[in-house]
């Protein structure tokens, strides 16, 4: 069995030890849970935990934690917890409960999600992913999230991509709603008994350390604009993903890398951020200006059929194209899985027939996704039934409907595999800071399946952060948390002032705006769906000479003791050019393909992705230096005991 005295985390190669338990993987974590140190129920009440976030992965952690007897601070910048972007979430989660009878297993699941992930995931987190999903299920649904259920009242299942089995979970297309809904009246009712303190409009700008360990963070009120630090024994960041940073995302407006870039900054490693997941169902853009892009839900392919015309110079509607002169791409090549190919695999299709010159649309920007033959077979009243809220929102976006002329669909970005690095404990390099949900890297590897952000961060929040979290408190037993006067808290405070007034005073002419959307197209083009040395190189060159002209020109309207939406935007953004070069060092350094991960001079004849497994099977954590310094690479090396690498096939 594991021993509670772990292993330092940087071995003196400067190699990484992710403290994954021994023995079969099946019994990792039960023996795990076992072996690490506990806290008593009496002495609980004696540590405070502070959570940034509110999300599905820090609304579970604070409603757990708390009901367990822990001190809570919750913080979001939002105005409710309600507004984090897990409530975007459309489709489902997934779970091991093999209801459909169909041949599913914890395994399988585990299975699907390393080969998804094409092999860059940590074995042991992804089996205990696997393995707690079923809980989450149970407590969601005994919290009275409405799960679809069939006609004899037990709960739905259907699809998703890179399975071939019906293992998701879903409520309409609103299960990210509807599940954080459930998690949020959990963490309210925490805060209403008085375990949990809730701050709403306060961002997170620093994160505070003594003696090399997290101790608390400063965070600004985003209306009043005053700047306050606070203190804990423990700190777990669940900030979510650094999607935006392509500028044009499938993320909602706000959401940002900064409350983790900080935590970087100060020395916790960052893991793999060039794997990025582009969606392969989006609505495309109607022009350059558009500044948000909308999801629709993988689970619309279940019944949409995906297609081009065969001729690039086809000019009828849909609806006029026979049959016999449509070119369903992901069918033909991908006769087992078809439409329910894998996000990165579907969407590389996707984009290798636009770039053909067979896209559809006015800009000729789109696939089809066709739900005719699926109105045909079954009714329309069924496909509304399943997708009604989805296609009502296509509708009201782009005035066409979805009943009488198929979608249309493109890539975009929406999930990032990488983020803060964690260990099996869910605790980066820095002692005493936690990372959960989309914020760290630990479970998809290259590629995260559909219905698995919501596994997650749930699994995160309810399941594993309430038992590892002990092992670094029940050590601490004895100890108050840092006092805020201390002079790590004054400095902390002071670097945001001064970083602050740095960008009041620049006085430039050009919007925060202006320069995350020039940014966004330099990551999009040089380090999007494909990448190759030339770009990535030229990337870091642009993105820093933009960058440059970043604290140049820079425009911020308004005062510092107000709300500034132009202030918080620029201090968002500045992190993004630094997190925009790291993803091109990444990406450059990975010469392979992998997931998301496509570089053009390694591919198969096929066009698919050709990893590396001699060179790079293992995880890239990227250590901070300073702005004139290149990032240091540590490896946390992937050792595969219960699966095969082989090479990826949805065939």
């Amino acid at each position: 069995m594991a021993t509670t005295t772990e292993a330092p985390t940087v071995n003196p190669d400067g190699t990484l030890n992710g403290h994954s338990p021994e023995g079969p993987l099946a019994e990792k974590w039960d023996n795990h849970k076992f072996n690490v140190k506990l806290v008593n129920p009496a002495n609980k009440r004696k540590f405070k935990i502070i959570i940034v976030g509110t999300g599905l992965a820090g609304a579970s952690a604070a409603a757990t934690l708390a009901e367990l007897g822990y001190e809570v601070e919750a913080f979001t910048f939002h105005d409710t917890p309600r507004r984090a972007h897990s409530i975007a979430a459309q489709g489902g989660i997934n779970a091991a409960k093999n209801y459909q009878n169909d041949g599913d297993s914890t395994y399988r699941l585990f299975y699907d999600t390393i080969k998804g992930g094409d092999y860059r995931g940590r074995e042991a987190n992804t089996y205990r992913l696997a393995q707690v999903s079923t809980n989450i299920i149970d407590q969601m649904a005994a919290q009275g999230v409405p799960f679809a259920r069939e006609y004899g009242g037990l709960l739905a299942n259907r699809s998703f991509g890179g399975a071939q089995v019906s293992r998701t979970f879903y409520a309409r297309g609103q299960t990210g709603q509807q599940l954080l809904l459930g998690a949020y009246q959990q963490m309210m009712r925490m805060v209403g008994i008085g375990k949990v303190k809730l701050h709403t409009r306060s961002e997170m700008l620093e994160l505070v350390m003594k003696d090399g360990e997290a101790c608390g963070i400063v965070t600004r009120n985003l209306v009043t604009g005053q700047i306050e630090s606070h203190s804990g024994h423990a700190v777990v960041l669940c900030t979510g993903g650094y999607g935006n940073v392509f500028y044009l995302s499938t993320n909602a407006m706000s959401c940002n890398v900064t409350a983790a870039w900080r935590a970087h900054r100060k020395g916790a490693f960052f893991a793999n951020p060039s794997y990025t997941q582009i969606h392969p169902t989006c609505i495309p853009a109607a022009d350059e200006f558009q500044s948000k892009l909308t999801l629709m839900s993988e689970s619309l392919r279940n019944d949409g059929r995906i297609w081009v015309p065969r001729s690039p110079d086809e000019t009828r509607s849909a609806d006029q194209v026979p049959d016999a002169e449509r070119y369903y791409f992901l069918e033909e090549k991908y006769p087992a899985f078809g439409n329910l190919v894998p996000r990165d695999v579907a969407s590389r299709n996707a984009k290798t027939v636009v770039d053909q010159g067979m896209g559809v649309g006015p800009l000729k920007n789109g696939v089809y996704l066709d739900f005719a033959d699926a109105i045909q077979r079954d009714g329309a009243d069924t496909i509304e039934a399943k997708y009604g809220n989805l296609i009502q929102m296509y509708e009201r976006i782009t005035g066409e409907d979805p009943y009488t002329t198929p979608m249309r669909i493109y890539p975009a970005t929406h999930y990032t595999m990488g983020g803060l690095w964690v260990d099996y404990n869910l605790q980066t390099n820095v002692p005493g800071l936690y990372c959960c949900g989309e914020a760290n890297f630990s479970d998809h590897g290259a590629n995260r399946l559909g219905a698995s952000a919501l596994m997650q961060g749930l699994a995160d929040g309810y399941f594993v952060l309430p038992y590892t979290i002990g092992n670094s408190l029940a050590p601490k037993l004895g100890t108050a948390p840092l006092p805020t006067d201390d002079e790590v808290f004054v400095e902390a405070e002071n670097d945001v002032k001064e970083r602050i007034a740095r960008f009041m005073n620049i006085g430039g002419t050009k919007s925060p705006d202006y320069f995350h959307r020039e940014l966004g197209k330099l990551v999009w083009n040089y380090i999007g769906m494909e990448r190759d040395q030339n770009g990535l190189e030229k990337a870091i060159s642009e993105i820093r000479a933009l960058r440059d002209e970043f604290w140049k020109d820079l425009r911020v309207l308004g005062n510092t003791d107000t709300l500034n939406s132009s202030l918080e935007k620029a201090g968002r953004v500045s992190d993004f050019f630094e997190l925009g070069e790291l993803m091109a060092r990444d990406a450059l350094d990975r010469a392979e393909s992998c997931g998301g991960h496509f570089r053009a001079e390694s591919q198969t004849p096929e066009g698919e992705a050709l990893r590396d497994d001699e060179n790079f099977a293992h995880v890239s954590a990227w250590e901070w230096v300073d702005m004139d310094t290149p990032w240091i690479k540590h490896k946390e090396e992937l050792v595969f005991e219960e699966v095969e690498l082989t090479q990826r096939s949805y065939k």
